[in-house]
C-alpha cells in the first residue's frame, strides 16, 4: 500500500491505494474519479452566472466530520458504524453505487470518536477514496448479506463483529458504546456477542447533519441554481398532450445532465389525480387546463438536496375557481408559516401556532416542516392533530435548513396544490433559498 500523510489527527498515517506496481494506476483512476473531475462545464457556467463562488470542499469535509465527532463525543460513544450511503457520504464524502449499496448492506464506514475513520468498500474500489483524505484507510468490506454469503452468512458475520470490536478494542478507550445507523437482526445479534453496547445511529447523523456550514450553504444554493434551469426546461416541455411520465423524465435527465445524482420520488400528477396528494407519475396524457402538480425530491451536485414542489397549469386556458382558490390557500400557508421561521421557535410552537386550512375541509400534506441537506433530514414537524401519536418538541437553530410544505386539496372532489420552499434559518430570520417563481404559469 502507498502511505501517505493523513489529515484526520497527529500519529495517524493514510492508507489508500495499492503497494508497488501499479501505483500509476491508481493514481490515473483518482484523477479520473468524478468527485475529482467536477461537474459539467455547463452547470459551471450556471453557478457563475448566479453569482456564486464554489467553497473549498475540503473545508465541507472536515465540518462534517467535525460534526459528527462532536455528537459522538457528547453521548459518550466509541463510534459509529454507517451504513447509509447517504451518512456514509455526509461522513467521508465518499460514494459507489449509492441506490444500489442503500438496499444491498455490501459497503460501511468506521467514524470514531477518537482515531481513524475507516472505509469498508466494495469490490476493488479502493481508488473510490482517493479523492477523500479524511478516509484514513480502506479494506474490502466483509459481506454477511444473503445475497452475497448464502449458507455461509452466520460465518461472515462473526468475522464481520469480529473485525469491528477489535476496532472499538484499539481506538475506543475502553469505551464499548458504539452507534450504528441501520442493520438486520442478525447483525445486531452477530454484535451483541462481541459485547459492544449498541446505541442509535440514526440519532447521532440526523443531530449533526442539522446544522449547516456556510460553506454547506452555499453548496446548496448552487444545486437550487442549476436546478432552476432543469425546472425552466420542464416548463418548457409542458403542454398539452405529453404524459406525465414524459415530464418528470425531462426533470430527471435535466439534473443528471447537470451533475445532479439521482430523484428520491417520481411525484409528478396532473388533473384528477393531484389530489389526494402522492399519486406517482403515470402514462396519463395531460390535458389543457389541467393542474400539473411535482416534488422536485431531487439530489443534485455535490450530492446536496433540492426538495421544492410547484403546481403549474397546462394550456392556453385559464385556471377555475377551484384551482384559483386551491392555489391561493396553499401559497398564504407556505408565506405565513415561512415567516414563523426564527432561532429559538420551537417544534411545538411550529405545530400549533401556523395557519393551516380547515382540515374537515381540506386534504393536507405529512409535514409542515422538515430538515433538508443531503437529502430529507430530522426534524419532521407535523400537525396538531398528529402531536400526541407522533409529535415531539426541540429547538431551530441558526443555520438549519427547513422545507416549508403544504399540499391543499378538497375532500371529495377537485384538483389539488402542491407547493413546497427550501429556507435556510439565520439569526435574522427566514431567508429563502429556493427562488423559483410559485405561480400557476
Amino acid at each position: 500500500m502507498t502511505v501517505r500523510a493523513d489529515r484526520t489527527g497527529p500519529g495517524l498515517r493514510r492508507r489508500i491505494g495499492p503497494r508497488g506496481s501499479g501505483g500509476a494506476e491508481y493514481r490515473r483512476a483518482v484523477t479520473d474519479n468524478w468527485h475529482s473531475i467536477g461537474l459539467p462545464p455547463e452547470a459551471l457556467s450556471e453557478i457563475e452566472a448566479a453569482g456564486i463562488d464554489l467553497p473549498d470542499l475540503d473545508a465541507v469535509r472536515r465540518y462534517r466530520l467535525d460534526r459528527v465527532r462532536s455528537r459522538l463525543r457528547e453521548l459518550d460513544y466509541a463510534g459509529i458504524i454507517l451504513y447509509d450511503p447517504v451518512h456514509i457520504r455526509y461522513a467521508s464524502d465518499t460514494t459507489n453505487m449509492s441506490l444500489w449499496t442503500a438496499h444491498n448492506p455490501c459497503r460501511y464506514l468506521w467514524v470514531g470518536a477518537e482515531g481513524p475513520m475507516i472505509l469498508f468498500d466494495y469490490g476493488a474500489a479502493a481508488y473510490l477514496a482517493g479523492h477523500a483524505d479524511l478516509v484514513h484507510e480502506v479494506r474490502p468490506a466483509t459481506q454477511w448479506m444473503y445475497e452475497l454469503s448464502g449458507i455461509e452468512m452466520d460465518r461472515n458475520l462473526r468475522r464481520w463483529s469480529a473485525e469491528l470490536a477489535a476496532l472499538v478494542a484499539e481506538h475506543g478507550g475502553g469505551n464499548r458504546r458504539v452507534a450504528i445507523d441501520r442493520a438486520s437482526p442478525d447483525a445486531i445479534h452477530a454484535l451483541d456477542r462481541q459485547r459492544l453496547q449498541l446505541r442509535n445511529g440514526g440519532e447521532v447523523m440526523e443531530v449533526a447533519r442539522s446544522v449547516k456550514s456556510p460553506e454547506e450553504v452555499t453548496l446548496m444554493r448552487a444545486a437550487i441554481a442549476v436546478t432552476d434551469h432543469s425546472l425552466d426546461a420542464m416548463r418548457s416541455a409542458l403542454e398539452p398532450g405529453i404524459t406525465e411520465l414524459e415530464l418528470w423524465a425531462v426533470l430527471h435527465s435535466e439534473n443528471i445532465r447537470r451533475g445532479g445524482e439521482w430523484l428520491e420520488t417520481r411525484l409528478l400528477s396532473s388533473g384528477p389525480r393531484t389530489n389526494p396528494w402522492f399519486q406517482e407519475a403515470a402514462p396519463r396524457v395531460i390535458e389543457d387546463g389541467d393542474l400539473v402538480a411535482f416534488d422536485t425530491d431531487l439530489i443534485g451536485p455535490y450530492g446536496m438536496c433540492v426538495d421544492i414542489s410547484r403546481t403549474w397549469i397546462a394550456g392556453d386556458r385559464p385556471p377555475n375557481a377551484n384551482q384559483l382558490d386551491v392555489f391561493g390557500r396553499a401559497e398564504e400557508m407556505i408565506h405565513r408559516n415561512m415567516a414563523m421561521l426564527r432561532p429559538g421557535i420551537t417544534f411545538r410552537e411550529l405545530t400549533f401556532d401556523t395557519f393551516v386550512p380547515d382540515i374537515e375541509e381540506f386534504h393536507h400534506y405529512t409535514t409542515q416542516f422538515h430538515g433538508v441537506g443531503m437529502a430529507d433530514e430530522w426534524p419532521m414537524i407535523g400537525f396538531p392533530h398528529t402531536w400526541e401519536q407522533s409529535g415531539w418538541d426541540g429547538v431551530v437553530e441558526a443555520g438549519m435548513v427547513l422545507c416549508v410544505e403544504t399540499f391543499v386539496g378538497r375532500r371529495g372532489w377537485g384538483e389539488g396544490v402542491k407547493l413546497e420552499q427550501q429556507v435556510l434559518v439565520t439569526d435574522r430570520g427566514a431567508e429563502l433559498l429556493s427562488g423559483y417563481p410559485l405561480g400557476l404559469r
